[in-house]
């Protein structure tokens, strides 16, 4: 596993993709309401990253034809944006997306409300953003990856979800994808220790069911296997000597 650590150059650059792409997912979320199609949320973000002087990272990345991920209730990720997909009153829709600035990388989920959902849906959403801070809350220099995996789990389980296992977060830099792989779930061995200038995309995807998904005849579209609603949040984050720093979130 060839971790890469990354130069102090290579951290500004990538802080400054971190930084758009927030305000992409900002732009983003202003539109979600009933009434607009899928493909509408994937060609105002696809806009509003090209505007800013980016290229969108998931296009023809492996074949899929999008900019944004815009997957719907028990759409986990991948969902590919359809015209004749609409948002309607209650659903959730989560978006996944990135962007390449200078050669690097930025990537980010958040999962929306499309305006009033069930209070149980809302705990959801709740649960899974938080499952995120309760992650990195371990992402720290000196210790091991899978610390940030089994918080997760450990903050999760309590609440009866399913964690998927089938996708993981992972490393990003020059490329989307990167080594070392991110379990959400609790994991046996310690995985490798953390250093400063290492950049993670952490992850968690939770159903509100079973752990178990499927892949849906497009090859792309991820969804739980007994259709339960699923929600994801994501960030790009930096170990540094001290807290980690979230490129994707400046709250």
């Amino acid at each position: 596993m060839a971790v890469t650590v990354k130069s102090a150059k290579e951290i500004e650059l990538m802080r400054e993709a971190g930084r758009l792409l927030e305000i992409v997912h900002d732009e983003m979320a202003k539109m979600i309401r009933p009434g607009i199609s899928t493909m509408d949320i994937n060609e105002y973000g696809d806009k509003v990253i090209r505007d800013l002087g980016c290229v969108p990272n998931f296009l023809n990345y492996s074949g899929y034809p999008a900019s944004i991920c815009v997957s719907v209730n028990e759409e986990v990720v991948h969902g590919i944006p359809r015209r004749d997909h609409i948002l309607k009153e209650g659903d959730i829709v989560s978006l996944d997306a990135g962007l390449i600035y200078k050669g690097y990388h930025s990537d980010a989920a958040r999962t929306h409300a499309v305006g009033k959902i069930a209070p149980e849906v809302q705990k959801l959403l709740d649960v899974t953003k938080q499952s995120f801070f309760e992650g990195i809350k371990y992402a720290k220099a000196g210790n091991h990856l899978f610390d940030i995996s089994n918080a997760i789990d450990n903050y999760v389980t309590p609440f009866g979800y399913g964690i998927v296992q089938d996708l993981v977060g992972h490393g990003i830099g020059t490329s989307l994808h990167e080594d070392p792989q991110i379990p959400n779930f609790r994991q046996k061995r310690k995985g490798i220790i953390l250093v400063p200038g290492m950049t993670l995309a952490v992850e968690p995807m939770i159903n509100m069911g079973t752990w178990k998904v499927k892949w849906l005849d497009d090859e792309w579209t991820v969804i739980s296997a007994d259709h339960s609603v699923s929600a994801h949040y994501e960030n790009t984050i930096l170990i540094t000597d001290g807290e980690p720093e979230i490129l994707t979130l400046h709250e």
